[in-house]
């Protein structure tokens, strides 16, 4: 059997930035269950993921009974089913077993999960009380969380775009810039060349927020991923105060994201509501408003960030367009290379 220490897990599984919810109230206990898993079994993360949809499964078979008991366990069984759809993750960092089938399906069940909660939980309450708010607040649930994650995939698939753009005009500005410099016989040439790929590469610098990356606390160059985008930051320079504040307990500056806004509506309003009969809806508007806020703030960074890489991209192109006509026997020979 293996001997992982806690150590080991928090180096190599706990995330440089994460959801407050997974850092304060998950991570804790899924750190420990990790490294039992880890070294006492031989249970896998598709195992560990199946697992974390049957108990979110059984979560929404106790919503949908609508008594005060029922929610108090629903609730405790969906953080549950959350602690082992993290330990999926860990367990496969932490032993390098991940599989892209893994992700498809930890992704597949995610939804399948929230899809069948948000139908049993508020089901349940119309049910119970005949109000008929409690369907459309259902479906409100289920839009959010489409909404939330198509988007976010979306901006994960234009950046990548944007950033093999960039590299390949600065590919190609590289190798003018080499043939400048040969015909000019010297660096002077290059200098405007130089300034333009500064600036373009910093016009896409990776996004906490809105890039949909994993990196984990061992991972060195982790603090490159810090910076935002130049725009952002000039207009809002009390940001990065807050951001590296945050950071620092590796809670990352989205505050009500998918995950907390799931656990809103799945534990927290059902443990309000137990108590106060007819909390759920108010507590997933309250919700519902954190998560399309801090998704417009990521709108609207990335909206900033396709400015800046629009003109950068425009300035290389164009010293790229006035190399090629300066140095067209250059050009000729770099083409054919």
């Amino acid at each position: 059997m293996a001997n992982f220490t806690l150590a080991d897990v928090r180096e190599r599984t706990y995330k440089a930035r994460d959801a407050w919810w997974t850092v304060l109230l998950v991570d804790p206990l899924a750190s420990r269950l990790v490294r039992f898993t880890a070294n006492r079994t031989n249970i896998t993360p598709n195992q560990l993921t199946v697992g974390a949809l049957i108990l979110g499964l059984g979560a929404g078979a106790c919503y949908a009974v609508a008594e005060w008991q029922f929610l108090l366990l629903g609730a405790v069984l969906y953080h549950l089913s959350f602690t082992l759809d993290c330990m999926d993750g860990k367990i496969a960092r932490l032993k390098g077993t991940g599989s892209v089938f893994g992700a498809w399906l930890d992704y597949i069940f995610d939804r399948v999960r929230v899809l069948a909660c948000a139908i049993a939980l508020m089901g349940g309450q119309y049910a119970a009380t005949g109000n008929v708010a409690y369907v459309w607040t259902g479906l409100a649930v289920v839009f959010l969380d489409m909404l939330r994650y198509m988007d976010a995939l979306e901006i994960y698939k234009v950046r990548s775009q944007m950033r093999n753009k960039l590299r390949q005009l600065q590919e190609e500005a590289r190798t003018l810039e080499e043939a400048a410099r040969r015909a000019e016989g010297g660096a002077a040439a290059a200098t405007a060349v130089d300034q333009d790929l500064a600036s373009a590469q910093g016009a896409l610098r990776p996004d906490p927020e809105a890039d949909m990356e994993d990196r984990v606390v061992g991972d060195t160059t982790q603090q490159a991923n810090l910076l935002m985008q130049q725009e952002f930051n000039r207009k809002f320079p009390w940001y990065a105060r807050i951001r590296n504040a945050l950071l620092r307990g590796r809670i990352r500056p989205h505050l009500i994201s998918g995950i907390e806004f799931q656990m809103g509506v799945f534990i927290v309003g059902p443990v309000i509501a137990a108590a106060v009969p007819g909390a759920i809806i108010p507590v997933t508007v309250v919700a519902a408003a954190g998560l399309l806020a801090f998704e417009l703030v990521i709108i609207y960074k990335f909206w900033l960030s396709s400015r800046d890489y629009s003109r950068a991209v425009t300035r290389l192109e164009n010293k790229i367009a006035e190399y090629r006509a300066r140095f067209p026997e250059q050009v000729t020979v770099v083409d054919h290379v």
